[in-house]
Protein backbone atom coordinates (compact mmCIF):
# COMPACT_ATOMS: atom_id res chain seq x y z
CA UNK A 1 0.00 0.00 0.00
CA UNK A 2 1.20 3.50 -1.00
CA UNK A 3 0.78 5.78 1.82
CA UNK A 4 -0.27 8.90 -0.70
CA UNK A 5 -2.14 7.02 -2.69
CA UNK A 6 -4.99 9.49 -3.92
CA UNK A 7 -8.71 8.65 -4.23
CA UNK A 8 -7.96 8.84 -7.86
CA UNK A 9 -5.86 6.24 -7.71
CA UNK A 10 -7.53 4.31 -5.13
CA UNK A 11 -10.72 3.81 -7.02
CA UNK A 12 -10.56 5.21 -10.83
CA UNK A 13 -6.93 4.17 -11.96
CA UNK A 14 -7.77 0.55 -11.48
CA UNK A 15 -10.38 0.67 -14.07
CA UNK A 16 -7.67 2.95 -16.62
CA UNK A 17 -5.80 0.09 -16.36
CA UNK A 18 -8.35 -2.52 -16.39
CA UNK A 19 -9.36 -0.76 -19.74
CA UNK A 20 -6.05 -0.43 -20.65
CA UNK A 21 -5.12 -4.13 -20.58
CA UNK A 22 -8.46 -5.27 -22.41
CA UNK A 23 -8.70 -2.48 -25.12
CA UNK A 24 -5.79 -3.73 -27.73
CA UNK A 25 -6.17 -3.86 -30.88
CA UNK A 26 -9.06 -6.07 -31.73
CA UNK A 27 -11.39 -3.78 -29.15
CA UNK A 28 -10.44 -0.35 -30.48
CA UNK A 29 -10.58 -1.05 -34.11
CA UNK A 30 -14.10 -2.44 -33.78
CA UNK A 31 -12.84 -5.79 -34.68
CA UNK A 32 -13.63 -7.92 -31.46
CA UNK A 33 -17.09 -5.79 -31.34
CA UNK A 34 -18.12 -7.29 -34.91
CA UNK A 35 -16.31 -10.60 -33.83
CA UNK A 36 -18.92 -11.21 -30.50
CA UNK A 37 -21.82 -8.84 -30.61
CA UNK A 38 -22.58 -7.97 -34.17
CA UNK A 39 -23.73 -11.52 -35.01
CA UNK A 40 -26.26 -11.36 -32.24
CA UNK A 41 -27.95 -7.92 -33.87
CA UNK A 42 -28.42 -4.76 -32.59
CA UNK A 43 -30.45 -5.61 -29.38
CA UNK A 44 -28.66 -8.73 -28.45
CA UNK A 45 -25.50 -7.12 -29.13
CA UNK A 46 -26.54 -4.28 -26.50
CA UNK A 47 -27.29 -7.30 -24.25
CA UNK A 48 -23.99 -8.68 -24.68
CA UNK A 49 -21.85 -5.87 -23.83
CA UNK A 50 -23.91 -5.97 -20.61
CA UNK A 51 -23.07 -9.12 -20.11
CA UNK A 52 -19.29 -8.79 -20.00
CA UNK A 53 -19.29 -5.43 -18.35
CA UNK A 54 -21.65 -6.97 -15.40
CA UNK A 55 -18.80 -9.98 -15.04
CA UNK A 56 -16.02 -7.89 -15.20
CA UNK A 57 -17.07 -5.50 -12.60
CA UNK A 58 -17.92 -8.74 -10.43
CA UNK A 59 -14.51 -10.50 -10.98
CA UNK A 60 -12.43 -7.43 -11.04
CA UNK A 61 -13.62 -6.79 -7.67
CA UNK A 62 -13.18 -10.19 -5.82
CA UNK A 63 -10.12 -10.37 -7.57
CA UNK A 64 -9.00 -6.46 -6.09
CA UNK A 65 -10.34 -7.60 -2.36
CA UNK A 66 -8.27 -10.52 -2.27
CA UNK A 67 -5.31 -9.44 -3.85
CA UNK A 68 -5.87 -6.40 -0.87
CA UNK A 69 -6.48 -8.94 1.84
CA UNK A 70 -3.72 -11.24 0.75
CA UNK A 71 -1.27 -8.37 -0.34
CA UNK A 72 -0.33 -10.18 -3.73
CA UNK A 73 0.50 -7.64 -5.67
CA UNK A 74 1.40 -9.61 -8.54
CA UNK A 75 -0.06 -12.19 -10.77
CA UNK A 76 2.66 -15.00 -9.57
CA UNK A 77 1.71 -14.17 -5.89
CA UNK A 78 -1.50 -14.38 -6.51
CA UNK A 79 -2.15 -17.37 -8.15
CA UNK A 80 0.20 -19.53 -5.63
CA UNK A 81 -2.50 -17.95 -2.85
CA UNK A 82 -5.18 -19.47 -4.94
CA UNK A 83 -3.88 -22.49 -6.52
CA UNK A 84 -0.94 -23.57 -4.62
CA UNK A 85 1.46 -25.83 -6.59
CA UNK A 86 -0.88 -25.42 -9.39
CA UNK A 87 -0.12 -21.72 -9.88
CA UNK A 88 2.37 -23.15 -12.86
CA UNK A 89 -0.80 -23.89 -15.06
CA UNK A 90 -1.29 -19.78 -14.86
CA UNK A 91 2.20 -19.32 -16.09
CA UNK A 92 1.88 -21.07 -18.78
CA UNK A 93 -1.72 -19.68 -20.19
CA UNK A 94 -0.40 -16.35 -19.87
CA UNK A 95 2.65 -16.99 -21.71
CA UNK A 96 0.12 -18.13 -24.19
CA UNK A 97 -1.83 -14.74 -24.29
CA UNK A 98 0.92 -12.68 -23.92
CA UNK A 99 2.12 -13.86 -27.38
CA UNK A 100 -0.82 -14.29 -29.01
CA UNK A 101 -1.80 -10.15 -28.07
CA UNK A 102 1.28 -9.50 -28.56
CA UNK A 103 1.46 -10.80 -32.12
CA UNK A 104 -1.27 -8.95 -33.12
CA UNK A 105 -0.51 -5.64 -31.79
CA UNK A 106 2.48 -5.72 -33.78
CA UNK A 107 0.88 -6.64 -36.34
CA UNK A 108 -1.97 -3.77 -35.95
CA UNK A 109 0.80 -1.05 -35.74
CA UNK A 110 2.85 -1.84 -38.37
CA UNK A 111 -0.43 -1.96 -40.37
CA UNK A 112 -1.19 1.79 -38.71
CA UNK A 113 1.92 3.07 -39.78
CA UNK A 114 2.18 1.71 -43.52
CA UNK A 115 -1.43 3.19 -44.13
CA UNK A 116 -1.14 6.63 -42.27
CA UNK A 117 2.55 7.34 -42.71
CA UNK A 118 3.76 4.83 -45.91
CA UNK A 119 6.16 3.52 -44.02
CA UNK A 120 7.21 -0.64 -43.88
CA UNK A 121 5.48 -2.89 -41.74
CA UNK A 122 7.92 -3.40 -39.87
CA UNK A 123 8.41 0.88 -38.60
CA UNK A 124 5.26 0.60 -36.86
CA UNK A 125 6.15 -2.44 -34.79
CA UNK A 126 9.55 -1.65 -34.37
CA UNK A 127 8.32 1.41 -32.64
CA UNK A 128 5.71 -0.12 -30.85
CA UNK A 129 8.47 -2.40 -29.54
CA UNK A 130 10.09 0.46 -28.51
CA UNK A 131 7.20 2.62 -26.48
CA UNK A 132 6.54 -0.85 -24.96
CA UNK A 133 10.27 -1.18 -24.10
CA UNK A 134 10.76 2.20 -22.57
CA UNK A 135 7.56 2.88 -20.55
CA UNK A 136 7.82 -0.64 -18.53
CA UNK A 137 11.53 -0.34 -18.04
CA UNK A 138 10.89 2.74 -15.42
CA UNK A 139 8.26 0.71 -13.63
CA UNK A 140 5.12 1.26 -12.07
CA UNK A 141 5.31 5.03 -12.03
CA UNK A 142 5.79 5.45 -15.91
CA UNK A 143 3.24 2.81 -16.31
CA UNK A 144 0.50 4.85 -14.30
CA UNK A 145 1.02 7.91 -15.93
CA UNK A 146 0.20 6.30 -19.04
CA UNK A 147 -2.70 4.66 -17.96
CA UNK A 148 -3.94 7.98 -16.88
CA UNK A 149 -3.36 10.09 -20.16
CA UNK A 150 -4.71 7.71 -22.86
CA UNK A 151 -7.33 6.94 -20.75
CA UNK A 152 -8.44 11.08 -21.10
CA UNK A 153 -6.87 11.21 -24.73
CA UNK A 154 -8.95 7.83 -25.81
CA UNK A 155 -12.18 8.16 -23.86
CA UNK A 156 -12.00 12.14 -25.70
CA UNK A 157 -11.85 10.33 -28.94
CA UNK A 158 -14.59 8.39 -28.61
CA UNK A 159 -16.59 10.65 -27.49
CA UNK A 160 -15.80 12.67 -30.84
CA UNK A 161 -16.01 9.92 -33.10
CA UNK A 162 -19.52 9.37 -31.48
CA UNK A 163 -20.88 12.85 -31.89
CA UNK A 164 -19.60 12.45 -35.72
CA UNK A 165 -21.08 9.50 -36.74
CA UNK A 166 -24.63 9.60 -34.75
CA UNK A 167 -24.65 13.22 -36.03
CA UNK A 168 -24.25 11.78 -39.96
CA UNK A 169 -26.05 8.70 -39.56
CA UNK A 170 -27.44 8.33 -36.44
CA UNK A 171 -31.04 7.54 -37.81
CA UNK A 172 -29.73 4.56 -39.57
CA UNK A 173 -28.51 3.28 -36.18
CA UNK A 174 -31.81 4.07 -34.30
CA UNK A 175 -33.33 2.03 -37.16
CA UNK A 176 -31.74 -0.51 -36.32
CA UNK A 177 -32.04 -0.69 -33.02
CA UNK A 178 -36.23 -0.09 -33.76
CA UNK A 179 -36.30 -3.07 -35.80
CA UNK A 180 -36.50 -6.58 -33.86
CA UNK A 181 -33.91 -8.77 -35.82
CA UNK A 182 -32.88 -12.70 -34.03
CA UNK A 183 -30.87 -12.08 -30.90
CA UNK A 184 -29.23 -15.52 -30.95
CA UNK A 185 -25.64 -16.25 -29.04
CA UNK A 186 -26.03 -13.11 -27.04
CA UNK A 187 -25.11 -14.71 -23.94
CA UNK A 188 -22.36 -16.84 -24.89
CA UNK A 189 -20.99 -13.65 -27.37
CA UNK A 190 -20.69 -11.95 -24.09
CA UNK A 191 -19.22 -14.52 -21.48
CA UNK A 192 -16.78 -15.65 -24.15
CA UNK A 193 -15.55 -11.95 -25.09
CA UNK A 194 -15.28 -11.22 -21.17
CA UNK A 195 -13.61 -14.66 -20.36
CA UNK A 196 -10.62 -14.12 -22.46
CA UNK A 197 -10.30 -10.48 -21.50
CA UNK A 198 -10.69 -10.87 -17.91
CA UNK A 199 -6.97 -12.00 -16.99
CA UNK A 200 -6.60 -7.98 -17.60
CA UNK A 201 -7.73 -8.11 -13.63
CA UNK A 202 -4.46 -10.07 -12.84
CA UNK A 203 -2.31 -8.10 -15.15
CA UNK A 204 -3.09 -4.74 -13.25
CA UNK A 205 -2.51 -6.60 -9.89
CA UNK A 206 0.44 -4.06 -9.04
CA UNK A 207 -2.46 -1.21 -8.59
CA UNK A 208 -3.70 -3.10 -5.91
CA UNK A 209 -1.06 -1.72 -3.66
CA UNK A 210 -2.92 1.64 -3.74
CA UNK A 211 -5.85 0.40 -1.82
CA UNK A 212 -6.74 1.30 1.66
CA UNK A 213 -9.73 -1.14 2.76
CA UNK A 214 -11.69 -3.65 1.09
CA UNK A 215 -14.04 -1.46 0.19
CA UNK A 216 -11.72 0.63 -1.90
CA UNK A 217 -10.83 -2.94 -3.81
CA UNK A 218 -14.59 -3.46 -4.40
CA UNK A 219 -15.38 0.01 -5.27
CA UNK A 220 -12.58 0.16 -7.85
CA UNK A 221 -13.63 -3.68 -9.32
CA UNK A 222 -17.23 -2.45 -9.50
CA UNK A 223 -16.24 0.49 -11.12
CA UNK A 224 -13.75 -0.93 -13.20
CA UNK A 225 -16.57 -2.89 -15.71
CA UNK A 226 -18.16 0.30 -17.13
CA UNK A 227 -14.96 2.10 -17.51
CA UNK A 228 -13.70 -0.62 -19.40
CA UNK A 229 -17.06 -1.02 -21.50
CA UNK A 230 -18.49 2.20 -22.22
CA UNK A 231 -15.99 3.10 -24.97
CA UNK A 232 -17.10 -0.37 -26.93
CA UNK A 233 -20.76 0.23 -26.05
CA UNK A 234 -20.52 3.74 -27.84
CA UNK A 235 -18.34 2.14 -30.93
CA UNK A 236 -20.85 -0.58 -30.79
CA UNK A 237 -23.63 1.60 -31.58
CA UNK A 238 -22.18 3.90 -33.90
CA UNK A 239 -21.49 0.65 -36.00
CA UNK A 240 -24.84 -0.19 -35.79
CA UNK A 241 -25.48 2.11 -38.57
CA UNK A 242 -24.25 -0.17 -40.92
CA UNK A 243 -25.55 -3.54 -39.61
CA UNK A 244 -25.44 -6.26 -40.80
CA UNK A 245 -22.50 -5.71 -43.33
CA UNK A 246 -20.30 -3.86 -40.58
CA UNK A 247 -19.28 -7.24 -39.12
CA UNK A 248 -17.54 -8.64 -42.03
CA UNK A 249 -14.85 -5.77 -42.13
CA UNK A 250 -11.59 -6.21 -41.46
CA UNK A 251 -11.44 -2.69 -39.57
CA UNK A 252 -14.65 -1.61 -38.73
CA UNK A 253 -13.62 1.49 -37.72
CA UNK A 254 -11.41 2.45 -40.86
CA UNK A 255 -14.54 1.71 -42.80
CA UNK A 256 -16.50 4.22 -40.69
CA UNK A 257 -13.83 7.01 -40.63
CA UNK A 258 -14.21 6.71 -44.39
CA UNK A 259 -17.64 7.16 -44.70
CA UNK A 260 -17.00 10.17 -42.47
CA UNK A 261 -14.48 11.47 -44.66
CA UNK A 262 -12.94 13.74 -42.49
CA UNK A 263 -9.18 12.78 -43.08
CA UNK A 264 -7.87 15.00 -40.13
CA UNK A 265 -9.70 12.98 -37.56
CA UNK A 266 -8.81 9.61 -39.20
CA UNK A 267 -5.62 10.44 -38.34
CA UNK A 268 -6.60 10.61 -34.95
CA UNK A 269 -8.24 7.93 -34.52
CA UNK A 270 -5.55 6.05 -35.60
CA UNK A 271 -3.31 7.89 -33.23
CA UNK A 272 -5.69 6.44 -30.33
CA UNK A 273 -5.64 2.76 -32.08
CA UNK A 274 -1.92 3.09 -31.50
CA UNK A 275 -2.14 4.40 -28.05
CA UNK A 276 -4.67 1.54 -27.14
CA UNK A 277 -2.23 -1.00 -28.50
CA UNK A 278 0.77 0.81 -26.33
CA UNK A 279 -1.24 0.82 -23.23
CA UNK A 280 -2.41 -2.91 -23.52
CA UNK A 281 1.25 -4.17 -24.88
CA UNK A 282 2.49 -2.07 -21.30
CA UNK A 283 -0.21 -3.69 -19.18
CA UNK A 284 0.97 -7.21 -20.22
CA UNK A 285 4.87 -7.10 -20.25
CA UNK A 286 4.97 -5.11 -17.07
CA UNK A 287 2.73 -7.36 -15.22
CA UNK A 288 5.94 -10.20 -16.40
CA UNK A 289 8.05 -8.20 -15.43
CA UNK A 290 6.22 -7.33 -11.66
CA UNK A 291 6.38 -10.99 -11.69
CA UNK A 292 9.60 -11.48 -12.75
CA UNK A 293 10.89 -8.52 -10.14
CA UNK A 294 8.98 -10.15 -6.69
CA UNK A 295 10.85 -13.11 -7.92
CA UNK A 296 14.02 -11.40 -7.88
CA UNK A 297 13.29 -9.55 -4.63
CA UNK A 298 12.55 -12.91 -2.78
CA UNK A 299 15.24 -14.66 -4.11
CA UNK A 300 18.06 -12.08 -3.61
CA UNK A 301 16.63 -8.97 -1.64
CA UNK A 302 17.61 -6.69 -4.57
CA UNK A 303 15.37 -4.60 -6.71
CA UNK A 304 15.24 -5.56 -10.60
CA UNK A 305 17.07 -2.18 -12.34
CA UNK A 306 15.28 -0.20 -14.69
CA UNK A 307 18.17 -2.01 -17.37
CA UNK A 308 16.60 -5.25 -16.14
CA UNK A 309 13.00 -4.54 -16.37
CA UNK A 310 14.20 -2.98 -19.92
CA UNK A 311 15.61 -6.18 -20.84
CA UNK A 312 13.15 -8.66 -20.11
CA UNK A 313 10.54 -6.53 -21.81
CA UNK A 314 12.72 -6.28 -25.05
CA UNK A 315 12.99 -10.19 -24.94
CA UNK A 316 9.62 -11.12 -24.48
CA UNK A 317 8.61 -8.20 -27.04
CA UNK A 318 11.08 -10.19 -29.52
CA UNK A 319 10.12 -13.59 -28.88
CA UNK A 320 6.29 -12.79 -29.10
CA UNK A 321 6.23 -10.30 -31.65
CA UNK A 322 8.64 -11.93 -34.25
CA UNK A 323 8.68 -15.07 -33.37
CA UNK A 324 4.38 -15.38 -33.39
CA UNK A 325 4.24 -13.48 -36.53
CA UNK A 326 6.87 -16.14 -38.38
CA UNK A 327 4.64 -18.81 -37.14
CA UNK A 328 1.90 -17.51 -38.23
CA UNK A 329 0.01 -17.12 -34.77
CA UNK A 330 -1.79 -14.29 -35.80
CA UNK A 331 -3.96 -15.93 -38.29
CA UNK A 332 -5.24 -18.58 -35.63
CA UNK A 333 -6.01 -15.16 -33.58
CA UNK A 334 -10.18 -16.09 -33.42
CA UNK A 335 -9.79 -19.72 -32.12
CA UNK A 336 -6.68 -19.10 -30.21
CA UNK A 337 -8.90 -15.97 -27.69
CA UNK A 338 -11.83 -18.96 -27.45
CA UNK A 339 -9.55 -21.34 -26.29
CA UNK A 340 -7.76 -19.23 -23.86
CA UNK A 341 -11.54 -18.13 -22.61
CA UNK A 342 -12.17 -21.44 -21.41
CA UNK A 343 -8.73 -22.46 -19.88
CA UNK A 344 -9.08 -18.78 -17.89
CA UNK A 345 -11.97 -19.83 -16.75
CA UNK A 346 -10.68 -23.07 -15.80
CA UNK A 347 -7.67 -21.97 -13.93
CA UNK A 348 -8.92 -18.35 -12.79
CA UNK A 349 -12.76 -18.01 -12.91
CA UNK A 350 -13.78 -20.99 -10.81
CA UNK A 351 -10.71 -21.04 -8.37
CA UNK A 352 -11.96 -17.51 -7.60
CA UNK A 353 -15.30 -17.84 -7.44
CA UNK A 354 -15.15 -21.37 -5.28
CA UNK A 355 -11.52 -20.68 -3.61
CA UNK A 356 -11.09 -17.41 -3.59
CA UNK A 357 -15.00 -16.31 -1.79
CA UNK A 358 -14.67 -19.16 0.97
CA UNK A 359 -11.35 -17.07 2.03
CA UNK A 360 -12.97 -13.99 1.87
CA UNK A 361 -15.82 -14.87 3.52
CA UNK A 362 -14.40 -17.26 6.55
CA UNK A 363 -13.39 -14.32 8.52
CA UNK A 364 -10.52 -14.22 10.41
CA UNK A 365 -6.98 -13.33 9.55
CA UNK A 366 -6.14 -14.66 5.87
CA UNK A 367 -2.78 -16.65 5.14
CA UNK A 368 -0.71 -13.80 3.43
CA UNK A 369 1.23 -13.98 0.50
CA UNK A 370 5.02 -12.92 1.01
CA UNK A 371 4.53 -9.48 0.23
CA UNK A 372 5.69 -8.39 -3.48
CA UNK A 373 4.95 -5.02 -2.93
CA UNK A 374 6.52 -3.23 -6.26
CA UNK A 375 8.86 -0.10 -5.60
Amino acid sequence: MTAASSRFQRLLLPGFAFKAAVIGGGYATGRELAEYFIPSGPQGGAMAIGVAMLCWSALCAITFALAHATRSFDYHSFFRMLLGPFAFVFELAYVVFMVLILAVFGAAAGAIGQAVLGWPPLAGTLLLVLGIGLFTAFGNRSVEHLFKWVSFFLYGTYVVFVVLVLASFGDRAMAWFATPVPRDGWLSGGLTYAGYNIVGAVMILPLARHFTSRRDAVVAGVLAGPLAMLPGLLFFVCMVAWYPHIGDEALPSDFILRQLDMPLFHLLFQAMIFSALLECGVAAVHAANERIAASWRAHRALELTNTGRLAIAAMLLVGSIFIAGHFGLVALIASGYRALAWLFLAVYVLPLLTVGLWRLRRGGPLVMAPSSEPS
